[in-house]
Order: C-alpha cells, then structure tokens, then sequence
C-alpha cells in the first residue's frame, strides 16, 4: 500500500520573519565554482530540447550502461523555485522522473506548505525540480566523484535556463555540489548559500525525513527561511 505523506509539522518555535539584516549577512557564501572544459562549454550552449536530448543519449561515465531511462526533470520552465536533489532510485530510474514513491509524496507536501507544487502554471508557484545525477546508481549506491562532476553542466544548464529566484538543496551530494562544502547538512543549515549568483538553502532530503520523522521540524525551518530569502529576492529585484 502506498505511503501517505504527512505534510511537516509547524512548531512555533522561531517568528515567521527574521530581521533582514540577518538574511543578508548569511548571504555572503562563497561562490561553488562552474565546470569548465570543452564538453561543459557545448553543454553551456543548448537550449531546452537539445539539452533534455543530451541527457537522454550521454554515455560520459558507466551509469549508462546500467539505466533504464535518465531522469531529466520535472515542472515548468522558467520556474521560481528550483529543487535539487541526489540521485535517482528504483522508482524514478524506472518512471523517468525525480521524487517519486514515498519521498516524493512528503516532498509534495513540502512544498503545499509553502504554496508551491511540481505541476503550477505560475512561475511564483512553480518548483522545477532536477537531481544531480541523471542516472541511477547500481543498488541506489552514494554517487562517485567522476559521477557528478560528468553530470554537473548538466544541472549548471538547468538552472540557466530555469532561472530560478532560490533554490532548495535537499540531501548531502546536491547540498555538496551546489555550495563546494563537505561540512554535514545540519551545520549548513540555516545560513544562506549562492551557486551562480542564486540564493541556496539547504536541508534534509525527504528520503532522510522519513526515516526521522523527528527532522520534520528542522525541514519546516529550512523551508520558512526559503520563503523569507525568496521573498526578499522578489522586492528587490529591478
């Protein structure tokens, strides 16, 4: 029977709105640095069709060899939001989409909570939603370094093309990737990070939340501090 998603709890234990002064301040993280080289630079190139095409047919590492199909993304574009994740699993190697199963279903209710769905029309109301890796590991094993840094201008072109206003890092290979840090989630929670000029918040990935349902009220937090960043790029954009 599938399971049902519980939408996180909202304690009330921090003020919906901090001081902007402190969101500010946690913005100033150091930049993660692009992929360069020549493949990265034709990547950089491609407009939508041609890069979701590329993902389709790439063979740059031996994840290929193993696929049942890649796992592009999900959501309309441009979007607002964007959500990163790791990798793909069984479910989402076979269905080619990102967060399916239980952890996609709590990530679904994450993002009703702050107003936002995979699906919406709106670009203020969309979460594009892509993972780092576009294949499936074997036996859904920790992504390689080789593994990531062959799909990196894929993801880097994403979010060019998206253009997302913030983006949530969820889980330790994404939040690794998007910041340049190895420290642990929960000490790069709560700041503010940037990966190519785009604010980045960071937070647990739904997959961990459902094997600690008692990191719920720390992903609401993650989440809430999202909403105020966005909502701060929103006024201050031209």
């Amino acid at each position: 029977a599938p399971v049902r998603a519980a939408a996180p709890p909202r304690p009330a234990a921090r003020p919906e709105s901090a001081p902007a002064a402190a969101v500010s301040e946690a913005v100033a993280a150091p930049l993660a640095p692009p992929v360069r080289g020549e493949r990265a630079e034709r990547i950089a190139a491609l407009d939508w069709p041609a890069l979701r095409e590329a993902v389709a047919a790439c063979q740059a590492c031996g994840l290929h060899a193993g696929r049942t199909q890649t796992v592009f993304g999900v959501g309309q574009v441009p979007a607002h939001w964007m959500v990163v994740g790791e990798a793909p699993g069984e479910q989402e190697d076979r269905q080619g989409e990102p967060f399916v199963g239980p952890a996609g279903q709590l990530l679904d209710a994450m993002l009703r909570a702050i107003g936002l769905g995979r699906g919406a029309s709106d670009p203020a109301h969309q979460a594009y939603i892509a993972n780092t890796l576009k294949c499936r590991p074997p036996r859904n094993r920790n992504p390689a370094p080789d593994e990531l840094l062959h799909c990196e201008p894929f993801l880097q072109r994403q979010i060019a093309l998206v253009q997302p206003r913030i983006i949530l890092a969820m889980g330790k290979f994404a939040i690794q990737q998007l910041t340049g840090s190895d420290e642990p989630v929960g000490r790069l929670r709560g700041r503010v990070h940037r990966y190519q000029g785009v604010p980045v918040v960071v937070t647990y990935h739904p997959a961990y939340l459902l094997r600690q349902p008692s990191e719920k009220a720390k992903a609401w937090d993650d989440l809430r501090l999202a909403r105020r960043v966005y909502a701060q790029a929103i006024s201050s954009a031209p």
